[in-house]
């Protein structure tokens, strides 16, 4: 991705007034169906860099971003008022599994299911910090502790399994079964068990 020579770049941006924010190529950056204000587009760019001319979408919840029918390609600041409402469909779906509202692509699926064996589809609230639980409820997992430790390879293992506990349960996984029980009692295993 090119980006534009500091100061220079940013005067060509401000040598008109315009109603909506173009990259250097002119083109107008699509996000959640809207088009992004001048205003927005600046502040961006001045946090990230250059924006190309797309299509995307964004989680406001999480901070999560792709580009229009695919994956989470990273995450900004949550909370950030640009475009329209994320769409349900906005990474393409097809996984029955929906987190902020928004069916999360195939590849991320893979991902899910590589940290903790198995995905049970449902829907689920996410923040910023990576934790979150299903919607309405508790926490019930925290994917930077799921990565850190199935990483680490503490397990004495290959590094696929875990055990993560809070208030909101407890979820655990060897790499082929998966389960999460509920502080009052209930529990679901699921996988190879």
């Amino acid at each position: 991705m090119r980006k534009l020579p500091g100061l220079i770049g940013l005067s060509l941006l401000c040598i008109s007034p315009v109603s909506a924010y173009h990259d250097y190529s002119g083109g107008p950056i699509v996000v959640n169906g809207g088009e992004l204000g001048a205003e927005d587009g600046l502040a961006l760019m001045q946090h990230y860099g250059v924006i190309p001319a797309g299509n995307y979408w964004y989680d406001p919840v999480s901070g999560f971003w792709g580009t229009s029918g695919g994956p989470a390609a990273g995450q900004i600041m949550a909370g950030l008022n640009l475009g329209g409402p994320l769409a349900v469909n906005a990474s393409g779906g097809g996984t029955g599994i929906f987190v902020n509202g928004r069916e999360i692509h195939p590849q991320e699926y893979l991902a899910l299911a590589q940290m903790y064996g198995s995905v049970v589809p449902g829907r689920y609230w996410m923040n910023a910090q990576l934790i979150g639980g299903f919607e309405g409820g508790p926490a019930i997992f925290n994917l930077n502790a799921v990565s850190s430790y199935a990483g680490s390879g503490s397990n004495g293992g290959s590094g696929g399994g875990y055990n993560v506990n809070n208030y909101g349960g407890s979820l655990m996984s060897d790499g082929s079964c998966s389960g999460y029980l509920h502080p009052g009692g209930a529990s679901v295993m699921t996988g190879n068990c």
